[in-house]
C-alpha cells in the first residue's frame, strides 16, 4: 500500500493514513502532495481541458470521505485514480445532459434564410436527437466527444475506458446508424 514515489525517509501512505484517521492534518496534505500531481495528469488523460484542478480537489475530497471505506487491495494512487475516473463520467453525462437541454432561441437563428429554412433546421435537429437516442451509451459517448468536442480517438479511448481502435469501431458504426436513421 506503501507509494511507488514515496521517499525512503517519508512514511508509507498507510501510515498517513492511520495518522490522518486520528486527526493529523499534516497526513492529509502529504497524501494530496504525493498523489495529486500523479491524479492530475490521468485526469487530463481522459480528456479533461479546463477542470483539471477542480477534479483532482473533488477526487480527493471523496477519498478523504470515504477513507474508511478503502481496503488496501490496490494502491491508495489507483483507488484515487479510479474515484477520479468516475467524477470525469459524471461530469461527461451531465455536461451532455446540460448540452442536450440548451433552447434554441430566435437570435441564435441565422436571419439572412426565410422561415422555411429555420422550420427545416429545426427538424433536422430533432431529428439528430432522436437518431442519437438510438445509439448504445458508448456510441453516443464516442460519437459526442469525437464530433462536438473535436478529440482525438486515442482522447476518446482514454476518456471512455477503450481502446484506440475500439473509439473508432464505436464512431463508425454510430455515424452509419445515424445514416441509416436520417435517412428513413
Amino acid at each position: 500500500m506503501s507509494s511507488p514515489s514515496a521517499a525512503p525517509d517519508l512514511p508509507a501512505d498507510s501510515a498517513l493514513i492511520a495518522r490522518w484517521k486520528t486527526g493529523d492534518e499534516r497526513a492529509a496534505t502529504l497524501l494530496v502532495e504525493r498523489h495529486a500531481p500523479a491524479v492530475a495528469r490521468f485526469v487530463a488523460s481522459l480528456g479533461v481541458r479546463e477542470d483539471v484542478e477542480d477534479v483532482v480537489q473533488e477526487a480527493f475530497v471523496r477519498a478523504f470521505e470515504k477513507l474508511d471505506s478503502f481496503r488496501g487491495e490496490s494502491a491508495l494512487r489507483t483507488w484515487l485514480c479510479t474515484i477520479a475516473r468516475n467524477l470525469v463520467r459524471d461530469r461527461a453525462r451531465s455536461l451532455k445532459f446540460e448540452r442536450r437541454q440548451v433552447a434554441i432561441e430566435e437570435h441564435h437563428a441565422v436571419t439572412e434564410h426565410d422561415p422555411l429554412d429555420g422550420a427545416m433546421a429545426g427538424e433536422t435537429e430533432e431529428r439528430l436527437m432522436r437518431a442519437m437516442d438510438e445509439l448504445s451509451p458508448m456510441q453516443r459517448q464516442v460519437f459526442t466527444l469525437r464530433v462536438a468536442e473535436g478529440m482525438a480517438y486515442k482522447e476518446i479511448a482514454s476518456a471512455v475506458g477503450s481502446t484506440e481502435g475500439a473509439a473508432r469501431v464505436h464512431y463508425h458504426n454510430a455515424m452509419r446508424a445515424i445514416k441509416e436513421f436520417l435517412d428513413e
